[in-house]
């Protein structure tokens, strides 16, 4: 306490002053309407910078929990859409009764390992078997597909991306449903190749390509991306097709991972037809 009224004592003349000037300058203002207003509409500017730079940081601080929410709610639209479902029905009526039951379901989950300049690239995510997360469930983002889980742990999973020379995926031309495989060269991350459409199927630059649903693991129509170019394959009746990938693997923060409920059913049934 002493020391403040030291200080007021030392520097009287200077904080009189300064009363002064601040007294002048609100009489100044209050007094003249052009400086009041110049006054208020700076004031204004500065307090909302602060405000909105506030709000930024509070958006900023808050994104994770947003993401969380937006996620799991896209889980649940997921898990309620008609194409998860089944018929029960010999029919073409699409209608929502009790003759649909689930066929597949969604998990939401984050990446937490991921590379893409690899030969064979792999990614890692937070869920596992605690928490329905098994072997050869197909993994996609809110862009595209992104690969299938190879194995899992009790909270973990590593997922085989499709940039991965090893994986071959059934995919479609989506206006003409002409299927072939999808298959990664190892170069580029933004590419992967589509072979075996055959070369007299009308074709375009910017054709969309989805999944077949030819297999257990991922269901029809999935997004994978856009013809970028292709040409005819050399000594065959195929096209190499380039395909520009709707995910960008270097951005991948939240995925999706799908799970067949008939999958197994799929699979003995194959593999009885098989050893007929």
């Amino acid at each position: 306490m002493r020391a403040l009224i030291n200080f007021f004592l030392k520097h009287y003349y200077f904080l009189l002053f300064l009363a002064f000037e601040l007294f002048s300058v609100f009489l100044v203002i209050e007094n003249n309407n052009y400086q009041k207003s110049s006054f208020l509409n700076s004031a204004n500017f500065i307090s909302g910078n602060i405000y909105n730079g506030l709000s930024n940081f509070n958006s900023y601080i808050n994104l994770y929990e947003l993401n969380e929410k937006l996620s799991s709610e896209n889980t649940q639209l997921y898990n309620s859409l008609k194409t998860t479902y089944k018929s029960n029905k010999i029919s073409l009526l699409e209608i929502y009764d009790s003759t649909y039951f689930q066929q597949y379901v969604t998990t939401s989950a984050h990446v937490i390992n991921n590379s893409v300049n690899r030969q064979n690239n792999y990614l890692t995510i937070d869920k596992g078997e605690n928490q329905g997360v098994y072997q050869e469930m197909a993994v996609t983002s809110p862009t595209g597909i992104v690969g299938i889980v190879k194995n899992a742990s009790n909270n973990f999973a590593s997922v085989i991306s499709i940039l991965n020379t090893n994986v071959h995926i059934s995919a479609m031309i989506k206006k003409n449903e002409y299927f072939g495989s999808l298959i990664w060269d190892g170069k580029n991350y933004k590419e992967i190749t589509l072979k075996d459409i055959p070369n007299h199927v009308n074709i375009n630059i910017g054709d969309t390509i989805i999944t077949s649903g030819y297999s257990s693991i991922f269901p029809k129509g999935k997004l994978i991306g856009v013809i970028s170019d292709f040409e005819h394959e050399k000594g065959g009746n195929f096209y190499l097709i380039t395909v520009k990938l709707s995910t960008d693997f270097k951005k991948l923060s939240y995925v999706y991972v799908i799970g067949n409920l008939l999958k197994q059913e799929q699979k003995d049934l194959e593999k009885t037809s098989e050893n007929d």
